[in-house]
């Protein structure tokens, strides 16, 4: 199973399991370098976007704070419901805490159910998806690349995007829209 690079890891078992299997080595004397910098680049990747996001408004003369920023994409794989550890907490927390409006779009995820991390996130619903929506935000931030999002669409509505996903590269740029897109490449 191919894993792509993106805005920080997932899941149950990827962000966590190698970690049980470091502590589980050092008990028979082993070094599991490669894997704790795994966890730390993995772990940095929030941070690293958010200061692509800052560049990308700082560019359009705007700060994050007081900006409004949609988050595109709350499960942490592309086409299914499950958010558990998604980076996306990781990431409207970091915008939060600059003081920005943060709001989330994702079509598999309505609305966000209580979680023991991110209890002050329970019941944020996911914004519509149509153009008086959407061309509200000052930034759009695809943290997950879902099949089911018209990416054209956004292209059209927005003018600052960063892509952490590589979504927009088959989508032709907008020609009456003067915006930037920011592709963040990982790998």
């Amino acid at each position: 199973m191919p894993f792509y690079p993106g805005p920080g890891l997932g899941g149950h078992c990827i962000p966590i399991d190698p970690f049980y299997l470091t502590w589980k080595a050092r008990e028979f004397g082993q070094n599991t370098r490669f894997i704790e910098l795994a966890g730390e680049i993995n772990t940095s990747m929030p941070a690293y976007v958010v200061h692509r996001v800052a560049d990308a408004l700082n560019d359009r003369q705007k700060a994050i704070k007081g900006s409004s920023l949609l988050v595109l994409g709350l499960a942490y794989k592309p086409n299914v419901d499950d958010e558990r550890e998604s980076p996306s907490y990781v990431l409207m927390d970091m915008f939060k805490a600059r003081e920005a409006k943060v709001a989330y779009h994702d079509p598999y995820v309505p609305v966000i159910k209580p979680t023991r991390e991110h209890a002050h996130w329970a019941g944020t619903k996911s914004v519509a998806w149509n153009k008086e929506t959407i061309t509200a935000f000052d930034a759009v931030l695809i943290a997950t690349n879902h099949a089911c999002v018209n990416y054209q669409d956004l292209a059209n509505w927005t003018e600052c995007i960063v892509d952490t996903r590589n979504a927009m590269a088959a989508v032709p740029p907008c020609p009456t829209r003067s915006g930037s897109l920011i592709a963040i490449r990982v790998g």
